[in-house]
C-alpha cells in the first residue's frame, strides 16, 4: 500500500506543514506546483528531500488559487485548464529532473480534485494536459468518479485513493471541508479506519453505510494539525497488520 501526502505548500514567507518530518513516513508526496500553494524554492527543496528519502514524487496541479489554497471551484476553459496543467506539471518536473528525480505521477489538488470527480469537461482537460506532458503518468484521484471513467475511457492510468482523515458522504465523496466534521482528528480512529480501507476495500461513511474504496493509495494531509503524529500512527498500524508499504508508481 502506497502512503501519500500533500507536500511542499510552503509559499515564500509563509510556512506550511512539518515537511522534514513527514518525508520520512511516507512513500509518495504530492509536491505544490506553485499554483495553490509552493514556489520555485520550495518545489527545488521538497524534491531534494525526496531524493534523500527514497520517496516518489507526483505534481499536485490546481486551479490557479493562491488566496483559496485551491480550494474554491473556477470557471475555467477546458483548453486553458488543460494548459494549466501541462504548464505545473512540466516545472515540477523539470525541477525535480535537476535534482535526480522525476515526476512520476498526478495528484488534482482541492476543488480541482473534486470537481474532476464529477465534469466531465474538467475531467478530460486534466487528462489531456497530463498525456501532453507524459501518456504513462498515472492519474491518482477519487474511486467510482468521473475522472476514472474518463481515464479508462482514453487507456489512460489511473490509480485509486482513500483519505484516512476525510469524512465520507454514502456516495462515496468526501465531504465538503465547509461541513462540521469533514476532517477527522482522532489519532487512533484514524489509523483503524486505514488499516480496514487498506486491508477490507471499504470506508464506513457519516450515515454508517459502507462503500467500497479498493484504492491502492492512502493519503495523509500534511496541513492537518497533528500531521505528523497522525502519519506516524497510520503507518504504523499499517505495517501492524502485516500491510507492506511501498510507492505505487
Amino acid at each position: 500500500m502506497d502512503l501519500n501526502c500533500d507536500l511542499g505548500e510552503s509559499f515564500g514567507a509563509w510556512t506550511m506543514g512539518d515537511d522534514e518530518a513527514m518525508f520520512s513516513l511516507v512513500t509518495s508526496v504530492n509536491v505544490a506546483c506553485g499554483f495553490h500553494a509552493g514556489d520555485p524554492m520550495t518545489m527545488l527543496r521538497s524534491c531534494r528531500l525526496a531524493g534523500e528519502h527514497g520517496v516518489t514524487v507526483g505534481a499536485h496541479v490546481a486551479y490557479r488559487d493562491l488566496a483559496g489554497f485551491g480550494r474554491r471551484r473556477m470557471d475555467v476553459a477546458p483548453d486553458e485548464l488543460t494548459a494549466d496543467v501541462l504548464y505545473q506539471l512540466a516545472a515540477l518536473d523539470g525541477i525535480a529532473r535537476a535534482t535526480g528525480t522525476a515526476v512520476r505521477y498526478v495528484k488534482p489538488h482541492g476543488a480541482l480534485y473534486n470537481t474532476i470527480a464529477v465534469d466531465e469537461s474538467q475531467a478530460r482537460a486534466v487528462v489531456a494536459g497530463v498525456r501532453l506532458a507524459d501518456p504513462a503518468l498515472p492519474i491518482l484521484g477519487l474511486p467510482a468518479s468521473v475522472i476514472e471513467a474518463v481515464c479508462a475511457e482514453e487507456r489512460h492510468p489511473f490509480v485509486r485513493e482513500a483519505f484516512v482523515d476525510r469524512a465520507y458522504t454514502p456516495g462515496g465523496a468526501l465531504v465538503s471541508r465547509r461541513e462540521e466534521g469533514a476532517v477527522l482528528h482522532d489519532v487512533e480512529e484514524i489509523a483503524e479506519r486505514a488499516v480496514v480501507m487498506a486491508r477490507d476495500g471499504h470506508v464506513t461513511a457519516v450515515d454508517g453505510t459502507v462503500t467500497e474504496v479498493r484504492p491502492r493509495s492512502l493519503c495523509v494531509h500534511g496541513d492537518t494539525p497533528g500531521a505528523v503524529a497522525m502519519a506516524d500512527a497510520v503507518r504504523k498500524a499499517l505495517t501492524g497488520a502485516g500491510i507492506e508499504l511501498g510507492a505505487f508508481a
